[in-house]
């Protein structure tokens, strides 16, 4: 398996990185632990989780269950020294796991005592806010920035500042006690990434050397602004749903929806991908991979890959033939003609987000 860096602080990670938040919901304990095993087969030695997972759905009952999911692995295992472990603290909305739903000095260091508690561990590699408080431009959201004038949205510049310097503050405290290794952002924008790079170079304390957000061939939001960002400054991307929550897998082609699969779960995130845009955006991909002689996964996951920005792509499966299929595509080196096949596609079913 290839690794690559993130940051200046030369932290190496596997070119794939294993998803967990089917753990708990889709995926049992044992099947979760059978798939830590086959990863660990393939080199995947990079796993991220999050304090909201499981989720498909996200209930109060099972949050924090990938993470105790890990933990038993690692209690039973060991081996903590050579894997690379990511989570997240939850941001504010309607998942509550604290009275204090924001992102604070305070429930930072609630958030990830809790953590390690549960992954039965001393430290994390890396700790990333999921989304920032000021809200998150994903699964088809707008922030509002393109409404008028008084909106809040833009009423908050510095007070959103002064918060960040709190939260930069505490990360770098808890890289000192040993707590965290590295810190990272997640769905956030290039304001916020060259904010928070800004303010750690103020306060002599590490920065940021990730950003996780949404990357596939249909989600291209991250050009090209935050690639700029991430390739300047060194802050790789760590792209999550590189198949569109399965959309660029096939097994939606023609408008299917296969029972089992994400989209047929109730509470199904999704939505916003089920336009006749586009679908059919998901059919000329897969048949363009059909073409090639390639599984339409596998090219969707290399072409995260490809991108020079891109530091790993993190996959999830609720099966080990699908993770084993996943993790190959780390090894798949797409021809000149597929590559100006997927420019020709995007050209002609432009995706509003």
């Amino acid at each position: 398996m290839l690794t690559r860096t993130l940051g200046a602080d030369a932290l190496k990670v596997s070119a794939i990185c294993l998803g967990t938040m089917t753990w708990g919901t889709q995926n049992t304990q044992a099947e979760a632990h059978a798939q830590i095993g086959l990863a660990l087969e393939h080199g995947v030695t990079f796993w991220d989780t999050a304090e909201m997972y499981p989720t498909n759905p996200v209930k109060a009952e099972t949050m924090g269950g990938s993470e105790s999911i890990i933990g038993a692995w690692l209690a039973q295992n060991g081996g903590r020294d050579k894997i690379i472990l990511a989570s997240k603290i939850t941001g504010p909305g309607r998942y509550k796991l604290r009275e204090e739903s924001n992102i604070t000095p305070a429930t930072l260091r609630e958030a990830v005592a809790a953590s390690l508690q549960r992954l039965q561990t001393d430290y994390l590699d890396l700790y990333q806010l999921h989304w920032p408080n000021r809200g998150m431009p994903h699964f088809g959201q707008h922030w509002g920035y393109a409404g008028p004038a008084t909106t809040m949205a833009h009423q908050r510049t510095e007070k959103v500042t002064e918060d960040l310097r709190g939260i930069v503050q505490t990360l770098g405290d808890l890289i000192k006690a040993g707590k965290i290794r590295h810190w990272g952002v997640s769905n956030d924008t290039s304001w916020g990434v060259m904010t928070m790079l800004r303010l750690a170079t103020e306060l002599g304390v590490p920065g940021p050397v990730s950003i996780q957000n949404e990357y596939s061939l249909t989600c291209r939001l991250f050009e090209p602004d935050l690639a700029e960002v991430s390739l300047r400054e060194k802050v790789g991307l760590l792209a999550w749903s590189p198949l569109a929550g399965g959309m660029l897998s096939g097994k939606y082609f023609g408008g299917a929806v296969p029972a089992g699969t994400r989209a047929s779960l109730p509470g199904y995130s999704g939505k916003h991908r089920n336009t006749p845009v586009a679908q059919a955006a998901y059919d000329a991909y897969t048949t363009l991979a059909r073409t090639h002689g390639l599984e339409p996964a596998q090219m969707a996951i290399a072409f995260t890959l490809a991108m020079p920005f891109c530091a790993s792509s993190i996959i999830g499966a609720t099966s080990l033939e699908q993770l084993k299929s996943n993790i190959e595509a780390a090894t798949l080196n797409l021809a000149p003609e597929v590559l100006e096949g997927i420019e020709r596609i995007r050209r002609q079913y432009p995706l509003p987000y």
